[in-house]
């Protein structure tokens, strides 16, 4: 039977569980109003519980005790440590992920919760501990120690920045983590080794956790999944990614023909890690730069990320989302593609690619553009309703009763 099958079962396993669980908080979260009040900087509109990472951990963990049942996966078990190890750090980033959605906690805590959850998971072994530049370079314990705590933490707080619109992080996942399942799964049998189980089973199960997720998340959202859950999303994703990452011999995976055909799949477990997660690390980028500029933490919230700038240019919350969809499957997809097309190929699907997100993206603000000049060609008197507000003209005349409207 094809490994794929025990995939699949073990996905199916935390999906099932993760809905389950996740209609029950829900239901138990209304009845008893266990839900925060709604925040300045929430798109949301009206109170919402965010407990949904709780139902997600639990499916986890279902997931995980059913794969250590089946006799095909049982190499994943054979180093106890890392198991234990990644399910001893998504307990702890659950329970401050809760604690701070309960208490909202200061990021100082939080910070310090991450990096205990990330020192726990390297010092039990899934950590870099090579890099796969000029051939396969081991790095010293205290720089691999470092790098793996900094890339976890990193990844944990860029998936949760992007947690504010309904359906965003659930969704992002699920297509950047089936990219990397794919990636992982085609690697074993290319490298003729077995050693990529762990990061292919986390990522089916992290996969199965979203979709069970998603129909409670996807917009209107019944139930968020919080800081709880977006912690443990990004926990999930570093892991699968460093146990892959830096363990791969490039000469394993080179193509012999030129150059380039070696360069690019020696590099791909580098790279790929970075596409999967291109949008969620862009926003991170931006809003670190951002509150550091203006003198505030890091940490400090506000209303400037990705996907609020993207409601301001006009995108309903839907059309936000399906964006950062968009965003997502193109670059993961793209890097991906060049394990099996060419190198022209592969680099025009990804510019053609590229190019319909940033037409899609824009296209509100150019539409606002044709508006605002029809507006503003359109003969006093005889304006018509719908184009008035669009009109800056009017609207910037002392005293015009647009003015109002436009504020």
């Amino acid at each position: 039977m094809p490994r794929i099958v025990f995939y699949l079962l073990v996905t199916t396993v935390a999906a099932v569980v993760t809905y389950a669980l996740a209609v029950v908080i829900w239901k138990l979260s209304t009845k008893y109003r266990l839900y925060p009040k709604v925040r300045e900087r929430d798109v949301h509109t009206r109170p919402t519980p965010r407990l949904g990472g709780v139902a997600m951990f639990f499916g986890v963990l279902a997931a995980f005790a059913v794969a250590s049942r089946i006799p095909q996966l049982s190499l994943v078990f054979t180093e106890p440590g890392k198991v234990l190890g990644l399910l001893g750090a998504a307990l702890i980033i659950v329970a401050i992920g809760v604690a701070d959605d309960i208490w909202d906690l200061d990021w100082m805590t939080k910070l310090a919760g991450q990096i205990v959850a990330a020192g726990l998971l390297a010092w039990q072994g899934v950590q870099l501990s090579t890099l796969p530049i000029g051939g396969v370079t081991i790095v010293s314990p205290y720089i691999s120690l470092g790098l793996t705590v900094f890339a976890i933490v990193l990844v944990m707080n860029a998936i949760n920045f992007i947690d504010g619109l309904d359906g965003l992080v659930a969704g992002v996942a699920i297509i950047a983590n089936t990219v990397f399942f794919i990636y992982t799964y085609l690697l074993q049998a290319q490298a003729q080794t077995e050693y990529f189980n762990l990061a292919s089973l986390t990522t089916a199960v992290l996969i199965g956790a979203c979709v069970g997720f998603l129909p409670l998340n996807f917009h209107p959202a019944k139930l968020f999944m919080g800081d709880a859950g977006a912690l443990l999303v990004g926990l999930l994703m570093a892991a699968s990614a460093i146990s892959v990452t830096g363990q791969v011999d490039p000469g394993q995976l080179a193509r012999p023909e030129n150059y380039t055909a070696y360069f690019l799949p020696a590099f791909i477990p580098i790279v790929l890690p970075f596409a999967v997660l291109i949008v969620p690390l862009l926003d991170f980028a931006l809003a670190v730069t951002r509150r550091l500029r203006a003198g505030k933490s890091p940490f400090s919230a506000d209303r400037k990320h990705l996907h609020h700038r993207l409601l301001d240019m006009g995108h309903t919350h839907l059309h936000a989302v399906l964006i950062f969809y968009g965003w997502t499957l193109v670059v993961s997809v793209g890097v991906l593609g060049y394990m099996f097309m060419p190198f022209i190929l592969a680099t025009t699907l990804i510019v053609a690619g590229l190019i319909v997100c940033t037409i899609v993206t824009v296209l509100p603000l150019t539409r606002a553009k044709t508006l605002e000049a029809a507006a503003e060609s359109t003969d006093v008197g005889q304006e018509v309703p719908e184009l008035a507000r669009f009109d800056r003209l009017d609207a910037a005349s002392v005293g015009a009763p647009k003015s109002t409207e436009t504020a």
